[in-house]
């Protein structure tokens, strides 16, 4: 499979760290990397992350190029997509966070790209995939959207649990970490509560989750409400879900099912151990399940805790998208 890369920010860097030092990058040649950024800047920030720690191996710069392990990665440096050649590429992996209406989108296709897949919600996609939920749903899509990272932790569990017990409701709270969306210090935002500054205080918000749950379970329309509450970490997120099953059952039979269920999953995890969030960093799963964690109450409502790095996670499942795609 030949990819680009478009945008080498936090979840660009994470997916080349990724194709680089574990098998999900067998046979993935990258072809081009493109940022708006000079090419030292791209370099030193694939090299030291603050939140994965530096690069286990030198990356240097040569002729416009990033070299690391062996490879030579020509690098880019346009606003405008359209404008570089990406004859040859299978997929474009959009992870500049701007590509939301048709004209950006499509940039990818217009340099001479296969497909698009972009890392984040869009109404420009023409598919909203999730990758242990709706893959089957990929069809002759061109450009099509990841999702978001809480809805690929949040959409293979409502489905597991909707297979186990039909979900009358549900409400999911993600305890999510601060972004680049939020300011270090008390900036304005359109949303007030996240004009405050990230790092400093849990800051009470909304989660696309809410409304990109029913576009990728379309037969649970309605069903799913979410929100979500930023915190002052800077890695791995949760899902905190409480869920009304139309069927009654025991909770030993309920977690039993769980986890089985979770253990035939390619992107669920299951962990019986008492972890904290910054145990769970850089794992590939979209949610892991923490078994201390579930509890029932009656015999239909249950609650679901799981954790998810929301960009280790997800950049992983961008790569399994992008292979469907590119066959």
């Amino acid at each position: 499979m030949k990819i680009a890369i478009n945008g080498f920010g936090r979840i660009g860097r994470a997916i080349l760290r990724q194709i680089l030092t574990t098998a999900r990058g067998n046979g993935i040649e990258v072809l081009l990397i493109n940022d708006i950024a000079p090419l030292e800047m791209c370099a030193y920030l694939f090299q030291y992350d603050s939140t994965f720690g530096p690069f286990p191996h030198p990356v240097g710069q040569e002729d416009g190029r990033l070299t690391v392990l062996e490879r030579s990665i020509p690098m880019s440096h346009q606003a405008d997509l359209s404008q570089v050649d990406l004859t040859g590429v299978d997929v474009v992996l959009d992870c500049t966070g701007i590509a939301r209406s048709s004209d950006v989108a499509q940039r990818g296709l217009a340099a001479g790209a296969r497909k698009v897949l972009i890392s984040g919600p869009s109404p420009a996609a023409e598919q909203t995939l999730v990758y242990g939920a709706n893959e089957d749903q990929l069809g002759a899509a061109r450009i099509v959207s990841n999702a978001s990272c809480t809805t690929n932790g949040l959409a293979p569990l409502v489905k597991l649990l909707d297979e186990i017990g039909g979900i009358d409701s549900a409400h999911m709270t993600t305890i999510h970490c601060y972004t680049n969306s939020q300011p270090m210090v008390d900036a304005p935002r359109g949303d007030f509560a996240r004009s405050r500054a990230g790092a400093l205080s849990m800051v009470p918000t909304s989660s696309s989750a809410t409304h990109l749950i029913d576009a990728v379970l379309p037969h649970l329309k309605g069903r799913i409400s979410g929100a979500a509450v930023r915190v002052p970490t800077a890695s791995v997120s949760a899902v905190d879900l409480v869920a009304r099953l139309r069927t009654p059952m025991e909770e030993a039979h309920f977690i039993a099912a769980l986890k089985t269920g979770t253990e035939a999953s390619e992107v669920l995890g299951w962990t019986e151990m008492p972890l904290v969030s910054s145990d769970l960093r850089a794992r590939s799963e979209s949610l892991i399940l923490a078994a201390p964690e579930i509890r029932q109450i009656g015999a239909q409502q249950m609650r679901v805790f799981g954790w998810y790095d929301n960009e280790w996670g997800f950049s992983a499942r961008m790569l399994d998208v992008a292979r469907l795609m590119a066959a």
